[in-house]
Order: structure tokens, then C-alpha cells, then sequence
């Protein structure tokens, strides 16, 4: 069994010049081997061990993925430390304060766009003594020390006490804790998940049951590094075999390095990129509004390309099989005519992608899988460091989350904790050396959680017969009717923004009511433009927008086009238009793109109470009415 410095240490000495960082500071990538970065590892232990970090500390790291990210995790756990990486995108002082407290991080490193965020709140945080900033800044704290004098100091540091570096770091044992991740804000008080050295190595090992990854192989890290998901699987998989990941360049402003992507994409032409469906959906995007602009044959062609593709495919399991085989020349017509060239916008050299953090529509799947770039869903979460199951080249059906990694167990429970037979839904329960400690500082969630070693998920799902997983929602958030039926909202509410071009988000609501009512943010941008008339009044309008939205969701109950989707009880008998959608800055969504449901209740309680009236019913009722009318102007 591993450290991470044990596997580091490995590849160090298996490929000491392969790249393993690589980084765009000016006009080009420049590669960092292995060698190079361990030397730098070393002396960033050394200089913090000068500065005082002793086995066990807490140091937060609040930073865009770049190479002093991992130089900087790295450096903390050769010293028996642990890292609480953050999120770039918590901008509310009070969560990042409480991370901060919480964990008792005694050290913070900073990039220096997040600087600001620690100084305003340095007053209220007793034990934190010192503030490491990756780039130069002009700031009169005593407490700021910069990273390149951390690796000055070290250097001399390592001269005269390399025998007790040394010591150290190889006195870190595999269950020691190298991580405190804390949870995306899902309750009201974030829980600090503890995974040790072998929770990651091993969720490494059981992640390359699934995929096989070579020296060879390169990734864009486009996720935020600080989730498990790029954590384990684009940083540390990737190390253990050789293999180099880049980081996206960091630009002035958020919005800035998401422009940088698709440049960066063409730049490092990787053969694996990790996404989530957010992301999967702007690259959807981009590729379809390129072929609409080459003009209508093209747009025809690529259309029947692609459905050639879905009948070819059909769910990845039955790809090719029977009368499929006879489609085979005419979709690598279209594949060597139109395809091959969109798959150039990603370097030319991409396999496939490896989805995760939230379910990936089946429609987003069977897209790129039609165009040759197989978009793979997998499931897992934090608390399992994070990797459970996933679709791969080998084993794959479109739909599913995919077979279980090796060397872990899986059962589904019900509610009282009995298995369940296969293809019976319930709660997902996991058991390996993946699953993690515990959470810090927070036994009575701890116990909840974790029982005689399972780790109970929390999320609602079945296997088949053929031990492909299938995620259907939160087990523990089911919407219960008030004659105690139990169903997940999740999939109403996708599909709802998926198939309705006035839906940008909604959320579904029942605690043991009569019926379902739903809080939905519509298209601002569509219902600015939307006139269905010159000349009307805007009252009207509003009100043909709502009937609009109303006829739209209205496609799922008996004559419309989706009617057998769902059961009929489940869908919304009321709608409540809001004023402001669910944002990460507002809390009403996490990190990960998935929304708050608790704190979305909390915040509009009274509206949901006026959803249970019978004026409510009725979608042109004058609450609805005056939103709309606020967005129109």
C-alpha cells in the first residue's frame, strides 16, 4: 500500500524526463519533467518545514490550477501536513471563513487574485500565522511571505537538515490524512470530508481497472483542481503512470479563462479530457453553432451523420451488433467527411472524455459518442476520494454510470438498511479502501454516514443485470407525496430545462403535500426578445409567455410529446416564476453545479406556501404576471 509521496517517489524514479507539468505564462506551453518538479517539492517541504509546519497541520490552499497547485499539495503532505484545498469560486467571506476556522489551518497559500478575500478576514483568524502568496504582491502584512522565498529558504534549509527532511516524509504513513475537503454547501454547515494518503492511491488503482493510461497520455485539467474528481483522476492517475496534465491559462478574470479553453484544448491536444455536464454542453454548443454557420447543406449532412451515429451505436453495448454492422461504411463516410474535422477543434488526438460531478444527459452522450469522441459518465462522490463506477472504452452503456471499479463492494438498501435484490432501486452503500475517514470534527455526521465501514451515498440507484450502475437522484432529498410516495425530482428537472426553451432552471418541491409545485427561472434572454405581436401591450405578453411555459411543460402530461416520461402525479401542478436564478454567488448552487435545494426553500419559503393556493394554479396569476413584467423591462 501507497503514500501519495510513495507514488510520487515511484514515478519520479520511473520517468524522470516526461513531462509532468505543463504551464502557458506567455505565448506558449513550457513542460516541467518529473525530476524538475520533485526538486521543487523538496525544497517547498523544506521551506515549510523551516516556517514551522509540523505532522498534522491544517494548510489551506486557495489557488487556480497551475503548477505550483500540485508542487504546493505535494509539499505539504512530505511533511506529514494536511491540505484543505478550497474553491476559487467561494466569494462569501463567511464560508471561507469557516473553512478556515473550522479546519484550524495554521497556513493559507494564496494566489493573488485570492489574496484579498484572506486579508479581510486575517482579524477573525487566531490560529492562521502565516500567509503564503504564489505571486509577488504589494501588501504590508507581516504575516504574507512569498512562494519563491518558501523555495529559497528551503534550499538553504535542505544543506544543513536533509537528514531530518528526509525522516519526515518518510514517516508518513498510508492512513494518515493528506486532505480536508469540504463539502460543496449542500447544508447549512459544510462537512470536512478526511481522506488519507490510501484513500487517494487506491481509488487510483481502482480507477485504472476501469482505464487504461499510459506514459503517453495528456490532459487540459479544466475542472477546478480542488474537486476529487480532477483531483484523483487528472492529477495523481495521471502521475502514477507517467503521463503530463496542463492547466488552463489563467486569465484577469474568471470569465477570461474560460475563453482560454478551446485554445488551450488546440494547444495541448490531450488524449483524455475530465468535464462535467455544464461544460459538455458549451462544447455541444460551440460545434453546433460552427456547423450552422457553414451554411444549410452542411448542417443537413451533419444531421444525418449523426443519426446514422445514434443507430450505429445505439446505447454502446449493442454498438454494431446485427443489422447495426450494415450502417458501418456509411457512418465512416461521414466520419472521414465531416466528423474527423470537429474532432481537430480538440487537438486532433482526444479518445475520450470522462464525465462526472452531476449526470450527463443521455442526449450529450450519444452526441459525441456520434462524432468520435465517446463522452463516458462515471459516478462517484468526495467521501470515496471519489471514483465508484464509470462507463469505459471497454464496457459502456449510454444511460448508466457504468461498471464498479475493482476491489470495492456495492450493495443497494433500502431505507432500514436491507439489501435489495439487482435492478431494485434504493440507496447506494459502498465499501473499500477508497471510502474515507470520516468528517473533521463532526462525529454525529461521521456515524451517520459511515456504518461498520459502508459508506452510505445518500444517492438513489439500481444495477442491471449486468452490473452497469444507474444513478437516479438523491436518496436522501426524495420528494415525498402526502400518501407517502417517494420519487426523485432530479430527472423531471433536467428534462424540464432541456426540452423547454423557456426553462433555464427549476426545482421541483413536495413535503408530504397533495401535489408537486415547481420554483422555475425562465430564459431571460428569450423572454427580452420574445414579442408575439407588434405592438401589445406588455401585459400580454407576459401572459403569453407564461401560457407559453405552461403548454411547454404541459408536453409531458396525456397527448403530449414526452407523456409516458414520467408519472403524471409526480409533475407540477403549480409554477412559481422567479425574479433571480440559482447562482453560486446567491448559494443556490454549489460548486458543482448542482442546486441547493435546502437553502433555494429556505430563501423562498413564503413563495412556495402561496404555490399550495388555488389562485396559484392557475400560471397567469398576478404574482407570475408581475415578475415576467419586471424582466421585460
Amino acid at each position: 500500500m501507497w503514500t501519495i509521496i510513495d507514488l510520487f517517489e515511484n514515478s519520479v524514479r520511473n520517468f524522470p524526463d516526461n513531462i509532468l507539468l505543463w504551464q502557458k505564462t506567455g505565448v506558449q506551453y513550457k513542460g516541467t519533467s518529473y525530476t524538475e518538479v520533485h526538486s521543487k517539492v523538496f525544497e517547498f517541504a523544506a521551506g515549510l518545514m523551516k516556517a514551522g509546519l509540523k505532522p498534522g497541520d491544517r494548510v489551506s490552499l486557495l489557488a487556480e490550477g497551475r503548477n505550483d497547485w500540485v508542487i504546493c499539495e505535494l509539499g505539504i503532505l512530505y511533511n506529514g501536513a494536511i491540505n484543505v484545498p478550497l474553491s476559487i469560486k467561494i466569494n462569501e467571506s463567511e464560508e471561507i471563513l469557516f473553512r478556515l476556522s473550522h479546519s484550524g489551518s495554521k497556513m493559507v497559500i494564496v494566489s493573488k487574485s485570492q489574496l484579498n478575500k484572506i486579508l479581510r478576514l486575517s482579524h477573525s483568524l487566531p490560529l492562521l500565522e502565516t500567509i503564503i502568496c504564489l505571486d509577488k504582491m504589494n501588501t504590508s502584512d507581516p504575516r504574507v511571505k512569498y512562494f519563491n522565498t518558501i523555495i529559497d529558504e528551503g534550499k538553504i534549509f535542505l544543506e544543513s537538515h536533509f537528514h531530518d527532511f528526509e525522516t519526515r516524509y518518510q514517516s508518513v504513513k498510508v492512513n494518515d490524512a493528506a486532505n480536508i475537503c469540504y463539502t460543496s454547501g449542500t447544508t447549512a454547515d459544510p462537512k470536512g470530508i478526511i481522506l488519507t494518503h490510501r484513500n487517494y492511491t487506491s481509488n487510483v488503482e481502482q480507477a485504472a481497472s476501469l482505464f487504461e493510461i499510459d506514459e503517453n497520455y495528456s490532459t487540459l485539467l479544466i475542472l477546478p483542481w480542488d474537486h476529487a474528481f480532477a483531483h484523483t483522476c487528472g492529477i495523481y492517475a495521471l502521475m502514477k503512470f507517467g503521463a503530463s496534465l496542463a492547466s488552463v491559462k489563467v486569465g484577469s478574470t474568471p470569465m477570461e479563462s474560460l475563453r482560454n479553453i478551446p485554445k488551450n484544448i488546440q494547444e495541448i491536444k490531450p488524449v483524455i479530457l475530465f468535464t462535467v455536464p455544464a461544460l459538455a454542453k458549451n462544447f455541444k454548443k460551440n460545434i453546433e453553432k460552427g456547423i450552422k454557420e457553414k451554411g444549410r447543406i452542411v448542417e443537413v449532412l451533419f444531421t444525418l451523420g449523426l443519426n446514422i451515429g445514434y443507430k450505429f451505436n445505439d446505447n454502446g453495448w449493442n454498438r454494431g451488433k446485427g443489422l447495426r454492422k450494415f450502417l458501418w461504411p456509411l457512418y465512416k463516410l461521414y466520419d472521414y467527411v465531416l466528423f474527423r474535422k470537429i474532432r481537430q477543434n480538440f487537438g486532433g488526438k482526444l479518445k475520450f472524455f470522462v464525465g462526472g460531478g452531476a449526470l450527463l444527459d443521455i442526449e450529450l452522450q450519444r452526441f459525441f459518442y456520434a462524432i468520435g469522441i465517446p463522452m463516458f459518465q462515471g459516478y462517484g462522490l468526495t467521501e470515496a476520494a471519489p471514483v465508484i463506477t464509470s462507463n469505459n472504452p471497454d464496457k459502456h452503456k449510454l444511460g448508466s454510470s457504468g461498471p464498479l471499479v475493482k476491489q470495492l463492494e456495492l450493495k443497494i438498501c433500502d431505507e432500514n438498511g436491507n439489501i435489495l435484490p439487482v435492478g431494485t432501486k434504493g440507496e447506494i452503500v459502498v465499501k473499500g479502501e477508497n471510502v474515507m475517514q470520516g468528517y473533521w470534527n463532526n462525529e454525529t455526521a461521521t456515524k451517520e454516514t459511515l456504518k461498520n465501514g459502508w459508506l452510505y451515498t445518500g444517492d438513489l440507484g439500481y444495477q442491471d443485470k449486468d452490473g452497469f450502475l444507474y444513478v437516479l437522484g438523491r436518496f436522501k432529498s426524495l420528494l415525498i407525496a402526502d400518501d407517502g410516495e417517494k420519487y426523485s425530482p432530479e430527472g423531471i428537472e433536467e428534462a424540464f430545462t432541456d426540452n423547454s426553451k423557456f426553462v433555464d432552471q427549476c426545482m421541483l418541491f413536495n413535503n408530504q403535500k397533495a401535489y408537486t409545485v415547481c420554483l422555475l427561472f425562465p430564459n431571460i434572454e428569450l423572454i427580452r426578445t420574445y414579442r408575439p405581436h407588434k405592438g401589445i401591450p406588455d401585459n400580454e405578453t407576459a401572459i403569453t409567455i407564461l401560457k407559453k411555459i405552461e403548454e411547454e411543460l404541459n408536453r409531458y402530461r396525456t397527448g403530449g410529446t414526452y407523456e409516458n416520461y414520467y408519472p403524471h402525479r409526480w409533475l407540477p401542478a403549480a409554477i412559481g416564476i422567479l425574479k433571480d436564478g440559482f447562482t453560486e454567488e446567491n448559494q443556490m448552487m454549489n460548486s458543482t453545479m448542482k442546486i441547493v435545494r435546502n437553502k433555494i426553500i429556505g430563501k423562498h419559503d413564503e413563495l412556495l406556501k402561496y404555490l399550495y393556493t388555488s389562485e396559484a394554479k392557475n400560471i397567469c396569476n398576478t404574482r407570475n404576471i408581475e415578475t415576467i413584467l419586471s424582466m421585460l423591462k
